[in-house]
């Protein structure tokens, strides 16, 4: 079978507050695509929305700890992302407030790479 080289975006939509065990779910899975070799990830924390349950969340910036809407966003190769998705799976079958899992094909116009730089504390 020849290789696919179409390039996808996973989105993951969950809530800025789910956990996948002790540890903030969208920090889990955008380690786990680092650790797996994916070319990007970004999380996107959105202002108000709702999903399945029909629940309206939304930002106030008195009530910082409430729960957000939020996208972790996926990019790589066709195989790669597909492959990335089977591994997470499972533990997105287990989230107790669900979440919902989408992928597009993307046309990539650049892909820059910039200088690495040092950081200092």
């Amino acid at each position: 079978m020849e290789k696919s080289n179409k390039t996808l975006l996973l989105k993951i939509f969950i809530g800025s507050t789910d956990k996948l065990g002790n540890d903030s779910l969208y920090e889990s899975l955008v380690f786990k695509a680092k650790e797996a070799g994916l070319a990007g990830s970004t999380v996107v924390k959105g202002v108000m929305g709702f999903g399945a349950s029909s629940v309206i969340h939304s930002y106030k910036f008195w009530e910082i700890a409430e729960k957000l809407p939020t996208v972790v966003e996926i990019i790589d190769e066709e195989d790669k992302v597909m492959a990335f998705y089977e591994t997470i799976k499972g533990d997105l079958d287990t989230m107790r407030y669900g979440c919902l899992v989408t992928v597009e094909e993307v046309k990539v116009l650049l892909n820059k790479a910039g200088e690495k730089r040092e950081f200092y504390f």
